[in-house]
This record gives structure tokens, sequence and C-alpha cells, in this order.
């Protein structure tokens, strides 16, 4: 099924990337190869390709539980993220208040920063110390001249599932009638991870990306619940309703539609299911290991009702006296791959999302990520505890 160069039941590190599904990469390329032509092209070859792209676009929709017309095919999730946020340059305020979650992914924090530089007022809200944003903080930070507020579903360290929903609610109460701050929600982690529908989030956009389900680099999608009020500041040919200029990556849109039809869990999915109840054993088993502490601290409460907090296929621990980098170091050595957090931010020693969640010091230097995804199965994550044990019982004694 998969040619990969390495035991794919020994791979822990999906919220990174995710080995991709050969047979909907294959079929896809196929399709885009018989369908060369540009979408846009007027002659009945580009006719035939935009047919496919508009079908690959209605299957991502149906997956999603939005409107075809809803949804814009992108270069990926950082993209994504990007371009609400850069509408604010097109808009008529050249200022105003953006607020974010202190935990963000670095597609928003980076950007933010950038239009910090340009006057607009960033305010960043803190999540509390197991790392969820209260939806009454946000609405506190709001004042009349607020552009936007991006809060992530799922975060990509913990794994905490943020209540966007009640962020959506507070947001429009904030509001008092006028017109309300733009609400992006950053969703890399939750499609095809939990169970999701866009149009019950209250989200005025949100940003998917392919890679994180088995598909092919280079792909994304951009939610708009009313694109007609969305100012593009990139602009060029027009493709995607203007929205996103630039040709069209029709084998990209084609396998992430696929990988969404076919990895869009809900909770009444075996597999779904089967993780949740692998994850909650693989919990038990670390908090057995003297020097482990799980992070956030809740993760460690293993009842149901807490556990459903969490995405089941992100999971954080600390492991005290060894710093993250060599726990990630001593197991890729064992054949195992994991990881410190976001791949995005691997060469940096800082851990802005722990230090956001007031983590102590030795927490932050040696927290690790362990993540799974549809191909991990129950032998390579008890494979994965032993490797853990050997690492500390050299180190710790």
């Amino acid at each position: 099924m998969l040619q990969c160069s390495m035991n794919v039941d020994h791979y822990f590190d999906w919220a990174a990337t995710s080995p991709q599904d050969a047979d909907i990469l294959k079929e896809s390329l196929q399709i885009s190869i018989e369908h060369f032509a540009n979408p846009s092209s007027s002659h009945k070859a580009g006719s035939d390709a935009r047919l496919v792209l508009e079908n690959a676009r209605a299957l991502c929709a149906h997956s999603l539980g939005t409107k075809p017309s809803q949804l814009f095919f992108t270069s990926g999730g950082t993209e994504s993220d990007a371009l609400p946020l850069l509408s604010v340059l097109a808009g008529e305020r050249k200022s105003g208040r953006i607020i974010i979650s202190g935990v963000e992914h670095p597609a928003v924090r980076a950007q933010c920063d950038m239009l910090k530089k340009r006057g607009f007022d960033i305010c960043t809200v803190n999540p509390d110390k197991n790392g969820f944003v209260d939806s009454q903080s946000i609405a506190d930070k709001i004042t009349p001249d607020t552009l936007m507020v991006s809060v992530m579903a799922v975060n990509n360290e913990t794994g905490c599932i943020q209540p966007v929903r009640a962020i959506a609610e507070q947001i429009a109460r904030a509001s008092g009638g006028k017109r309300k701050a733009h609400f992006h929600v950053d969703c890399v982690q939750a499609a095809g991870k939990i169970p999701l529908c866009i149009t019950e989030m209250g989200a005025d956009s949100a940003a998917f990306s392919a890679h994180k389900i088995s598909g092919p680099r280079g792909i994304g999608l951009l939610y708009l619940s009313e694109p007609g009020r969305f100012r593009p500041f990139l602009v060029g040919g027009g493709q995607e309703q203007n929205v996103r200029s630039g040709t069209e990556n029709l084998f990209g849109a084609v396998a992430l539609s696929k990988c969404l039809e076919k990895y869009a869990f809900c909770t009444e999915t075996e597999r779904f299911l089967e993780q949740r109840s692998w994850t909650a054993d693989f919990i038990a088993s670390l908090l057995s290991i003297p020097n482990c502490r799980l992070v956030p601290p809740l993760r460690a409460d293993l009842s149901r009702n807490v556990q459903e907090l969490f995405s089941p296929w992100i999971v954080q621990a600390a492991f005290l006296g060894i710093p993250g980098q060599v726990m990630v170091r001593a197991l890729d050595a064992k054949g195992f791959c994991i990881s410190t957090g976001s791949a995005c931010s691997a060469k940096k020693q800082s851990r802005p999302i722990l230090k956001a969640m007031s983590a102590p010091p030795e927490i932050q230097d040696s927290a690790v990520r362990f993540s799974f995804g549809a191909f991990t199965t129950k032998n390579g994550m008890d494979e994965l505890l032993g490797a853990v044990k050997e690492v500390c019982s050299q180190f710790i004694g």
C-alpha cells in the first residue's frame, strides 16, 4: 500500500506531516495528466479541466459540511491563514486591533508580527495553564476598532480543542449589534481528525491543509462564510473568484478532495474511537514512567469528559531531566520519529505555546510531541512506549 523509506508503524510525527496515501495520489496524478489544460481556458479541454476542479471542490464541501461556493483552493494552510489576515490591508481602515490566541501556529503569529509593523494593534490572549483559550477573555479584549479575531480549532502541540463556537458567540455579543470582527479559525489539525462541520463553528473563515491528512504538500483550502465581502490584498488573474489568483493546482485539488472524503472522521467511525482508546492506554502507560509529566497537566485525567477536550491524535509529554531534542534524537536512533513541536519552529529553541501556558522552564525544555494518524497501529504505539522507557532508563538510571 505504502512505499516508504522507514517503518510507518514507527512514525509519530503526523502533526508535522502525514505519510501520503499512495493510491489517492497516483489516481489524482493520472486524472491531472489526462486533464492537462488550464481550467481557466475557454476551449473544451479547459472546460473539461474546470469540471474536474469543480467536482473536487464539491466533494470537499460535502466532506466539510459547507457549500462549494464557500471553498477556495490555496497552496496550503499557511496561505489559507494569511489571506484573511492580509485582507485587512485591502480594507478602508489602515489600522485597528487584531486579536489572536497565544497558542496560534507561526503561520498566524508571524503574519501578525508583520501587520504590527504596519501599524495594526496586535492583542494576544494567552490560554490557561491547560492550553485552553477562554471565550470571555477574548470578548474582554474586543474594542470598537477590532477587525479580526484568530483562534485555532485544535492546537498542534497540545491537542487542545478550543471552544471556537463559544468564542464566535462572544464575538457576536461583544459587537453590540454593529458589524462584528471577522473570526478566523485555523482548522489544519482539526479536519480529518475530529468531528467537524464548518457552518456550526460560527467562523467567518477557516484554513485547511492536505498534507496533514495523507494528501500532497502544496494544496490547501480557505473557507469563507461570505465570499462576496472578502477583499483580496494579493491580486492577479482572478482565479478562485478573485480570492486567490494563480493557475489552479488540479492534481492537488483532486487529491485533497479524495483525502477529505476518505479521512474526514466523525465520532461514530471505528478508527476514531479506536484511536481514542489507544491514546488513553498510551497516556496511562506514560504516567507509569517516574519522570514523565503530561502537558498540559489536565491530560493526565483519563476520564472521558476530560479526554474529549483533546484530539486523540496528539499527546505532549515532558520527561524531566531529558531535554526534548535529546529525546527526539535518542528515539530517532531507535527508528522512531517524534518532535518537540511545530516543524515550522523546529530550529528555534523557544517554545512560545508552552510559554503562553506559563509552563515551568523544565517542562518547556523537556516536552516532546507524539502525534498519530490513520496508519498508526496499536503495536507501533506499544513499541514506541518500550523505546521511550529504554531512553528514560538510560538517562535517568
